[in-house]
């Protein structure tokens, strides 16, 4: 199949487009971000059926660039990068994860949880990082003078870039709010040779300065204002709708911090309704922290406005944002697939990450927000049992382990009495006393929870 082309358009629709290689982040005309779009007609030349096979054939092997969940997909999403220059970590091809145990609890026997964060750097910006890096190392071998590329970060968006910058042999720079990611984020991009930035301020500060340097300064932004990232990004929906065999479960709930990935769950899915691969849409929850609510805001006013906030410190620091770029293209998608805003306290999203890992789950706290936020709407009524319901994880929980034993420990002032505590039973080293806790921990728990005969 002859290469399709592919440009940046206005999101709100001003004349003139874009090549994907311009070093282009917003509308020339009116200032709105751009996003990338297909030429719709060009793929139709292949049926739904022959897409449905294609994908399949190439889901998760080992043919170059196809095995990855991103990259399988290359037609959709960046079909004018040469095999050779794709910089691939073999992302995507995460679990979809039936959440059994904490779905029955619930009262969902449907509940599913999409682990974006089982990838190459520990969270679903792997899946945006592979498009960009993979177009820059595209520009630079078409003779484009790119010195280097920087983002603004609370950790994932620097750990991915570092990783894959560092593999396609390009320099990369990240900008971090001091003392507000935890250690595990903050290694990764020193490991991976990236260099490191690290400013008295939180990401909405760290957001200006890296704008204003690829303003004056040329380096090539890597934020989820690059819709190239929104490209991978989209691949998400595409996954797990394979998943299913193709089918659309009845609802997605994703934490919401810069908005990038609800406008990019919904291009996944715009984009399977137009080639006929699914015939409906599931609708989307976005879940915010408390803390850093700006989105759900505004869906309290019905949309009618939008004002930025000055996000409050939140366990969930990576959706600590309180003026998120992508507002417009958020909005956008909510309208469309008759989405709701939800919003989760510290106390909620640290009781839910904890109760949803008492089931054999490992959660970090912004999916912990996801949860919340599906607890609150299945209480409501919202969601019901007869419903198939998909909460993307967005990160690995081990990159949280200060949140997790800070909550057992009970040292969370946000959480002051946390729900699920679990301490470890300190014993001196005799075998009587080890043997009679066993002893009353076994009883508590027949007790609790009666055998069956």
């Amino acid at each position: 199949m002859p290469t399709s082309r592919s440009v940046f358009r206005c999101i709100s629709g001003c004349a003139g487009e874009y090549p994907l290689d311009e070093v282009i982040y917003r509308c020339p005309r009116c200032g709105d971000l751009l996003e990338v779009t297909h030429d719709i007609e060009h793929l139709r030349a292949r049926s739904a059926a022959a897409w449905i096979k294609l994908f399949d054939e190439r889901y998760q092997r080992t043919q170059w660039p196809y095995g990855s969940g991103v990259w399988g997909k290359k037609e959709w999403v960046q079909p004018h990068v040469q095999n050779e220059n794709v910089v691939s970590m073999m992302e995507g091809g995460t679990n979809l994860l039936w959440a059994d145990r904490y779905g029955r609890e619930l009262g969902l026997p449907d509940l599913w949880i999409k682990q974006c964060g089982v990838s190459h750097t520990g969270s679903f910006k792997d899946l945006g990082m592979t498009v960009l890096v993979s177009t820059v190392k595209q520009m630079i071998a078409d003779g484009r003078p790119i010195r280097a590329v920087a983002c603004a970060s609370t950790g994932d968006t620097s750990a991915a870039l570092a990783a894959y910058g560092a593999a396609a042999a390009i320099e990369t720079m990240v900008i971090l709010p001091r003392g507000k990611v935890s250690t595990a984020q903050l290694v990764q991009p020193l490991a991976n040779g990236a260099h490191v930035l690290a400013i008295d301020g939180d990401f909405d500060a760290c957001m200006a300065i890296v704008q204003r340097l690829a303003e004056e300064e040329g380096v090539y932004l890597a934020n989820s204002m690059n819709s190239l990232r929104i490209e991978g990004q989209k691949t998400v929906a595409i996954e797990m709708v394979q998943q299913f065999d193709w089918e659309v479960p009845d609802w997605v709930i994703i934490p919401g911090g810069n908005l990038g990935n609800v406008s990019a769950l919904g291009k996944g899915f715009e984009m399977m309704r137009e080639l006929g691969l699914i015939s409906k849409y599931p609708r989307i929850c976005v879940a915010q922290a408390e803390a850093a609510n700006p989105l759900y805001l505004s869906y309290l006013r019905k949309f009618e406005d939008f004002k930025a906030v000055q996000a409050r410190p939140t366990l969930a620091s990576a959706i600590q944002i309180g003026n998120p770029v992508s507002i417009k293209k958020a909005i956008r998608t909510l309208k469309q697939f008759d989405g709701v805003v939800e919003q989760a306290s510290e106390a909620e999203l640290a009781d839910a990450s904890a109760r949803a890992d008492l089931t054999g789950l490992f959660n970090c706290p912004h999916t912990g927000v996801a949860l919340a936020a599906l607890e609150k709407l299945v209480a409501r009524g919202l969601i019901q049992s007869r419903h198939r319901v998909v909460v993307v994880s967005t990160a690995n929980g081990l990159k949280f382990t200060d949140f997790k034993v800070a909550y057992h420990e009970g040292r969370l002032p946000q959480v002051p009495n946390p729900r699920h505590a679990n301490q470890p039973h300190h014993l001196p080293n005799v075998y009587n006393d080890v043997r009679d806790r066993v002893r009353r921990i076994m009883d508590a728990g027949d007790a609790a929870s009666p055998r069956q005969t």
